[in-house]
């Protein structure tokens, strides 16, 4: 196989010794605290409920014995009992910064293990549902919650419904990723309305007026002196409902694939749907069985997910009445037929203002059912979306676990479908209480509820189409920008898998062999496909490096060629083909344009000095050792052999005392107009738990006559102090060239002390 490398040259080489203060170590809860909440199991059902008062305040402090759990109607003995609480461990707080710089570079968002989230949110937005005066609201409304709520512990996605996998629609900590997703929400063209609603004159079409006593004419279906039979209103009201259930398809789909992917996380999770309408009758008031029977599913699948929906009107409160939009003259004639009401008998139109009344009330039926059934609740009339929000944030303070053991007649079908079976919890003796669940479920056993995915292309498509990193098999995705004159831009990608996910088979020869599929998926901000690869991997290796596989792991490399400049997701899935046991992993990808002549770094490189001599002892610059990267996008593609993964590029699991190499390439730099070359200087900065601790000596990068692709590397000393847990190493490098404000760019990339 061919390789390809660049060796950084000596462009600055300086040591630093990381000592200094330690923050406060933070406790976290052990996730078994949080695994699973609701169950339903043929020997248990187990539900989650919050308590809270007239006021909203949420209550604590009851026992089993204050409740009362049925099944069908029928009391159920309590047998799990237990209170959940999510408030966050108290912390020391970091000292308030000093107001920095406009150039100054931001700080790196905190790297959350499992088992630091305390809350997990999926903020979707409804752009097929959203009017665009909605939108505005919606959109002002996030970027401050965002700013002012979302708290360190908080796991936070924001969704369209009307777009796929796209690159900004992730579950992260990055503040900025969730405002540029935020950026992102547009109003969709093809959505139902402009306005919450449109104002009514005798030219509007009233789809609940079509369907008059006898088949008569439609009194408001007169327009330019010609008068529509009541069948072709009749047709035109088909036509709007056939639209608005392809939109409520549309949105329960995106619910749907959102509570998917949260099924595969611990805890309860929330998602909080902002739209404008998902109604759940017809035009004339009758019910729509077949969106009715989408959101029972999806209920049902949020339940058995411990999954909450919480879901807001993004129209808040809207005059009903007659408006001054509403047209009052030039309509000559009676009221219709089918008007009722004062209204009616002054305004030509006042049957169309009672009807739009009426349907506003409808489009609210399916947001205000899917909250209930799934134990959260319909923000309506309220103008303040933020005040909405607060109320989801404060429901998540905690909940009660509450079980029982079901009767075997609950999980038997009888007429060859499972049944559906109501829950309902009361409470003893609290009048001034109320408790909220959820409100049943199907008779399936979670077991047999899960989907099974039986072809390797079902199972691969299924790791890559979930929004979270999961999966029987442990892997580890790394990815660096880089550029190269000749092939341009690309993503080389590292993706370390734990070697005890595989199965290695014993081969007659001595050797231990093992085969896996490798899929790599590269989704842009619309949710296209912008590049794939698949890979079959054949491993056969001896007793020697088997052992060492299964101490250190696997890594392998995957070359992204990357066309244009943009915000990019990189999605991964490794299987095992042997026990078809799959994993997926995902990282945000953000690839500059270089044509702008902006100050631009490559991705970063970070490895242990014992790993950079083992790989590249040969590779040596006026005696010291240098980094290693691929210089273009033909570098080494699948297995890569490394004497010390742990410590490598792809892991970064370092020990305190530990030197560790890192190395970037710096892109467009500006040349001192009276020197005639670049003239740069970089600091790093290195966090723990959300603090900065470490700062760096700001040194020069100088020597290098091409200012367009600039080399640099350097050495970092971990302290001996330093106590287990990730970090992140951050570098800043400032172009200080010439009398113009100072340019700044930085890179990040998070690393272990074990």
């Amino acid at each position: 196989m061919k390789h390809s490398l660049l060796a950084l040259a000596l462009a600055c080489s300086f040591v630093s010794q990381v000592v200094g203060q330690q923050p406060t170590t933070s406790q976290t809860p052990p996730a078994s605290d949080q695994d699973e909440v609701v169950r339903i199991t043929t020997n248990l059902v187990q539900i989650d409920a919050v308590v809270t008062d007239r006021n909203g305040k949420q209550i604590t402090d009851l026992s089993s014995t204050d409740f009362a759990i049925y099944e069908d109607g029928h009391p159920q003995e309590i047998k799990n009992f237990s209170f959940i609480s999510l408030q966050p461990m108290p912390t020391t707080a970091a000292p308030t910064p000093a107001p920095e710089r406009a150039t100054a570079a931001p700080v790196p968002p905190i790297q959350l293990r499992p088992e630091q989230v305390r809350r997990t949110f999926a903020l979707v937005v409804d752009d097929l549902g959203l009017s665009f005066e909605s939108m505005y609201f919606v959109r002002k409304s996030l970027h401050k919650f965002v700013d002012e709520q979302v708290q360190p512990g908080d796991l936070v996605a924001v969704i369209r419904t009307g777009a796929g996998i796209g690159a900004l629609q992730q579950f992260t900590t990055d503040k900025r990723l969730l405002h540029a997703a935020i950026e992102h929400i547009k109003f969709n063209a093809q959505t139902r309305s402009i306005g919450a609603f449109a104002p009514v004159d005798a030219n509007t079409f009233d789809a609940r007026s079509v369907a008059g006593p006898n088949n008569a004419e439609d009194f408001n279906s007169k327009k330019a002196g010609e008068r529509q039979t009541n069948n072709e209103s009749m047709a035109r009201a088909a036509e709007k409902q056939y639209r608005d259930q392809i939109f409520s398809v549309g949105t329960l789909g995106a619910l749907n694939f959102v509570v998917r992917g949260l099924r595969e996380l611990p805890g309860r999770k929330s998602i909080v749907l902002m739209s404008d309408q998902l109604s759940l009758l017809d035009p004339q008031g009758g019910t729509d069985f077949r969106t009715l029977e989408n959101v029972r599913r999806l209920t049902d699948l949020a339940n058995r997910a411990s999954t909450v929906i919480y879901t807001m009107d993004a129209r808040g409160l809207q005059p009903l009445n007659i408006t001054a939009a509403d047209g009052s003259y030039g309509s000559v004639g009676q009221p219709s037929a089918y008007a009722s009401g004062p209204a009616s008998q002054f305004f030509p139109n006042g049957d169309m203002i009672a009807n739009r009344a009426n349907d506003f009330f409808d489009s609210q039926t399916g947001l205000n059912y899917l909250a209930r059934q799934t134990g959260g609740f319909f923000v309506q009339n309220d103008n303040d979306l933020n005040h909405g929000l607060r109320r989801v944030l404060d429901d998540q303070k905690g909940f009660y676990l509450i079980g029982y053991r079901p009767d075997a007649a609950t999980f038997d079908a009888k007429t060859g479908r499972p049944d559906f079976h109501t829950l309902e919890v009361r409470l003893k003796n609290h009048p001034g209480l109320s408790v909220r669940t959820r409100t049943g479920f199907y008779g399936v056993p979670n077991e047999a509820a899960r989907p099974v995915y039986r072809t390797r292309e079902q199972q691969l498509t299924a790791a890559i189409a979930s929004p979270f990193a999961s999966g029987a098999v442990d892997l580890r995705l790394t990815s660096l920008f880089l550029n190269d004159p000749t092939y341009g831009s690309f993503m080389r990608s590292l993706i370390y898998v734990d070697a005890h996910s595989l199965t290695f088979t014993n081969e007659p020869d001595g050797t231990h062999k093992a085969t896996v599929d490798v899929a790599a998926m590269t989704f842009g901000v619309d949710g296209g496909v912008v590049d794939q690869r698949f890979r079959t991997e054949t491993l056969q290796v001896r007793a020697a490096e088997y052992r060492a596989a299964l101490r250190d792991g696997l890594t392998f490399g995957i070359n992204l060629p990357i066309r244009k400049p943009g915000a990019f997701q990189l999605r991964v899935a490794v299987r095992d083909a042997a026990s078809e046991r799959v994993g997926s992993a995902n990282q945000f990808i953000e690839v500059p344009n270089l044509s702008k002549s902006q100050l631009t770094l490559s991705g970063l490189y970070v490895a242990s000095n014992e790993s950079r001599q083992t790989l590249n002892a040969s590779a040596q610059t006026g005696g010291a050792a240098a980094v290693a990267l691929p210089s273009d996008a033909s570098a080494t593609e699948g297995q890569l052999v490394e004497s010390e993964p742990q410590t490598g590029p792809a892991v970064r699991r370092f020990r305190a005392g530990m030197v560790i190499d890192y190395g970037y390439e710096a892109y467009n730099a500006r040349l001192d107009s009276a020197m005639k070359r670049p003239h740069l200087q970089t600091q790093v900065r290195l966090f723990h738990d959300n603090q900065q601790i470490f700062t760096g000596k700001v040194l020069d990068i100088t020597g290098q006559p091409d200012s367009r692709r600039l080399v640099a590397f350097g050495h970092l000393q971990l302290g001996q102090n330093l106590t287990p847990g990730d970090y992140i190493l951050q570098v800043i490098v400032s172009d200080v060239a010439g009398k113009e404000r100072p340019r700044v760019a930085s890179q990040w990339l998070p690393f272990e002390i074990k």
